[in-house]
């Protein structure tokens, strides 16, 4: 959502009770081997699968009407960081806001980001990036970032705009700006126009062209199993393996993995400016620009684009491997 992609011609449970939802949360450990570590009904903050080390999550337990913890979160407000491409360079249209309105833990485990038309037809919405940026595997080990979210149940023109993700930045663009998509990008979910379709990419290189296909990026499709994407909670994730030789980047959602991204596809330089480094995360729900427009085949949102639909995240969560050396992720230690 920075200086990144315009898709141009890009691929494109119900929730259970409070007290259900924490005797899930006590089983969900088995639950995880059970779904090849993946599978997960229901959780805050869910119990860390076999073999991996929580390094960091947020269930977003707070109280109704909260901005979520400034512990772990930045908020983003405005229409571009300072100094770097305006319209967060992918001509989105909305305003990030601070505001409740906007941004809110919900009293019930969720996150709840939502886009808000004004009377004069000025949209605002929400955007986070976590205070960490030092995500990324230990050497011969592996990263692995996950997320459960609700992208906003909405279709057809009432969604022609709604721009959810869930996504990864290096680094070195913190305080920089203008080194994009070098530093690395990985887009772990994203939704356009309410389809039932989350895709995943990676963004590398340099900016038009490169080993990443810029501004389009390595990027792959699919829909969501069992239910649509919109409207419906589902686990999105994205591994970052060290522990093979060539390493590799691979997309998952609800467990099933359909995009991968070897270390071998592009020159040592480029592979090692996009992961040489650690990455900070990011949720925000865009609306219109780059993604959506291409989707909608005109310029979105419009007349006829829905306000107030909410993106809810029930949790995030990063897992490290143990690597060569033994260690984990670096600076490990759970902070939600």
């Amino acid at each position: 959502m920075i200086h990144r992609k315009r898709f141009t011609n890009r691929q494109h449970a119900r929730r259970p009770s409070r007290p259900l939802k924490a005797a899930l949360g006590a089983l969900s450990g088995l639950a995880l081997l059970g779904a090849g570590l993946y599978g997960i009904a229901s959780a805050d903050e869910p119990s860390t699968p076999h073999r991996w080390h929580r390094v960091w999550s947020d269930g977003f337990s707070g109280a109704a009407g909260t901005l979520p913890s400034s512990a772990n979160w930045n908020i983003d407000t405005g229409t571009s960081y300072p100094g770097g491409a305006a319209h967060w360079g992918t001509n989105e249209v909305e305003t990030y806001t601070s505001h409740t309105a906007n941004l809110q833990q919900d009293g019930k485990g969720h996150l709840k980001i939502t886009p808000v038309e004004d009377a004069n037809g000025n949209w605002t919405s929400g955007r986070i990036e976590t205070k960490r940026s030092d995500f990324e595997p230990p050497a011969g080990g592996k990263l692995r970032i996950e997320g459960r979210i609700q992208v906003p149940r909405v279709n057809g023109a009432a969604a022609e705009g709604y721009w959810p993700a869930f996504w990864t930045l290096g680094a070195p663009f913190r305080g920089n700006f203008t080194n994009w998509p070098g530093i690395g990008e990985f887009d772990v979910m994203e939704n356009a126009g309410g389809v039932n379709k989350v895709s995943g990419t990676l963004h590398c290189g340099t900016d038009p062209g490169g080993a990443c296909n810029e501004t389009t990026g390595l990027g792959a499709s699919r829909s969501c199993p069992g239910t649509s994407c919109a409207g419906n909670f589902h686990t999105y994730a994205f591994e970052w393996d060290r522990s093979t030789s060539p390493q590799e980047l691979r997309w998952y959602v609800d467990g099933v993995q359909y995009h991968s991204v070897k270390e071998s596809q592009m020159d040592a330089a480029t592979w090692n400016a996009a992961t040489g480094h650690g990455h900070y995360l990011l949720l925000n729900l865009a609306m219109g620009g780059a993604f959506p427009d291409p989707v909608a085949g005109h310029a979105t949102p419009n007349s006829a684009t829905k306000s107030g639909v909410p993106m809810l995240v029930d949790y995030v969560s990063v897992y490290s491997s143990e690597g060569t050396t033994g260690s984990t992720a670096s600076g490990s230690g759970a902070t939600g």
